[in-house]
């Protein structure tokens, strides 16, 4: 629960938290605003340094040099902090200081020179709190996940669902410590890679059979993956496969993806995989190794697929926070209304009148319900709530522009950050508001190229023309319509519009509903008329 001393942090319905990861190869820095009101936080500014905090000496104590770059790093921040108003910075450790026997001793210097308390966490917790940060922006429905974390210095798996966290393991290898331990070498000759993949299978054995023996078989079982090294082999499987990508949060790829993109990395040396625009060079370093743990922890799970998660540990810091402050009560209400959060978060963000999307909402669904075998065969309850996100956001276009703002709509919406839903319904949330209004789809256009699949942009045809509909009749502040009527009579669609006050004529509304006529003539062969 909230404490008296902590009311000063409540004065207002938004605080900005900061979360701070110290890694084995950088140390992040990460602000939240939380919104009181909503119980959920959006990320407002990232920072990272590569503090190289797993470079040891020879009794493995953390070198003058590294704690030198980690203190530089953590006073920057601070500074940031400090400067932007944000009321309370939480902090992690992690393998590098926790397994140092001198870790303690850098965290006093910490505490002494820049007025920071850093927690030391176990390998346990860094897997619960890598598990709340998943949670926050993903929705699990009823399935369970295996979560999968590589760090620099450990390698963490969750069995999770959105109830519990079943299993937390962590292993003592990592992409850092692998790198560090065998592949100082340019090169990885056939031999080598046994060795390796067999050194890796046995460090995550222990972590593997308590998953294995803690799954349940009537539930169905996808991975994830976070932090660094995921979302760096996704870049380059994208760029393999010749996609174009803005996020990676909610990006699938197969593990034949992962391993063409391997096989292609060892067979480079370090000085050419530093090229590659999409890796750091202290990314570059560590990739195989990464990859390496990646590929073999699939192999050892049957999994052929995984999807990457962008937020982790840092996120997790944050929902830790805010349960013990009691924001939120537990776990579950994080995932309870984590889609309709994300997409009031973003309508705000984006100037979008509350009342005037309900508005259009109420019309919308009317339409939907009364439009099946018109407009579409089956009713879908995914479609429908893929109809009310871009309801709530298909004008936030005109945060940018009013002029052609459903195109404005679909870049924004296609690049913010829409938690719980996948890139694929992020691209129809996206596609349906760009197509409300204006041309029906062109093979050129980018919106209707991000989509992957017939059934998708069958799905964006259905449901944009729905919104077209709702959308045209919103021409008033106030609402003037109570509901509206819709009948098929031979080949004619006949909407009736029924106002609110029977002295209220709807001449607007009833002028842009037959501006729909060639759309819906041309989309379903049915001419409009409107009563």
């Amino acid at each position: 629960m909230i404490k008296k001393q902590d009311l000063r942090y409540f004065q207002e319905n938004q605080i900005l938290v900061a979360s701070i990861d110290i890694g084995t190869n950088s140390t992040h820095l990460l602000v939240a605003e939380i919104n009181l009101e909503l119980k959920s936080f959006s990320i407002k500014f990232t920072d990272k340094s590569t503090t190289r905090l797993g470079e040891r000496d020879e009794e493995g104590n953390l070198t003058e040099e590294s704690i030198q770059r980690a203190l530089v790093t953590l006073k920057r921040f601070k500074e940031y902090c400090k400067s932007n108003g944000v009321k309370q910075i939480v902090t992690a450790a992690t393998s590098a200081v926790r397994e140092a026997p001198n870790g303690q001793d850098f965290i006093r210097r910490v505490l002494d020179e820049t007025d920071i308390q850093i927690e030391m966490i176990s390998g346990s917790e860094e897997a619960r709190l890598i598990y709340l940060g998943v949670l926050s922006g993903m929705a699990f429905e009823d399935q369970s996940f295996v979560i999968i974390d590589i760090g620099g210095g450990s390698t963490e798996l969750i069995l999770a669902d959105k109830k519990d966290a079943i299993a937390l393991t962590s292993s003592r290898i990592g992409a850092v410590r692998l790198k560090n331990d065998f592949l100082n070498k340019d090169s990885i000759n056939s031999e080598r890679f046994i060795f390796l993949t067999t050194f890796i299978k046995g460090s995550l054995e222990p972590s593997v059979r308590k998953i294995k023996s803690r799954s349940k078989g009537d539930k169905p079982l996808s991975m994830i993956a976070t932090s660094g090294t995921a979302t760096s082999l996704g870049n380059l499987i994208s760029d393999d496969l010749g996609e174009s990508k803005q996020k990676l949060h909610g990006y699938k790829f197969k593990k034949e993806n992962l391993q063409n993109v391997l096989e292609k990395l060892i067979k480079l040396p370090i000085s050419e995989i530093k090229k590659i625009p999409s890796l750091s060079e202290r990314r570059a370093e560590i990739i195989i190794p990464g990859a390496l743990i990646l590929n073999t922890a699939m192999e050892m799970l049957n999994f052929n697929e995984l999807t990457i998660s962008e937020r982790a540990l840092r996120e997790g810091l944050v929902v830790d926070w805010m349960l013990r402050k009691g924001i939120i009560k537990n776990e579950l209400n994080i995932q309870s209304n984590i889609r309709k959060t994300t997409i009031v978060h973003q309508a705000r963000k984006f100037g979008v009148e509350s009342t005037r999307a309900e508005k259009v909402i109420d019309i919308a669904f009317q339409i939907y319900d009364q439009t099946k075998n018109i407009f579409y065969n089956e009713n879908d309850p995914k479609a429908k709530e893929l109809l009310w996100a871009a309801s709530n956001l298909y004008n936030c276009g005109k945060y940018v522009n009013v002029g052609s703002y459903h195109k404005h709509s679909w870049y924004l919406i296609k690049n913010c950050e829409l938690l719980g839903y996948s890139e694929a319904e992020t691209n129809i949330i996206a596609s349906i508001a760009r197509y409300h209004r204006k041309t029906l789809p062109k093979k050129r256009h980018e919106s209707w190229q991000s989509l992957i699949s017939k059934e998708d942009k069958t799905l964006v045809l259905e449901m944009s023309l729905i919104l077209r509909l709702a959308a045209s009749l919103d021409q008033r502040p106030d609402k003037v319509i109570s509901s509206v009527q819709i009948k098929l009579e031979g080949n004619i669609l006949k909407f009736e519009l029924l106002p609110l006050n029977r002295n209220n004529d709807l001449l607007l509304e009833k002028w842009n509903l037959r501006l729909c006529r060639n759309v819906i003539k041309e989309l379903k062969n049915l001419d409009l008329k409107v009563i």
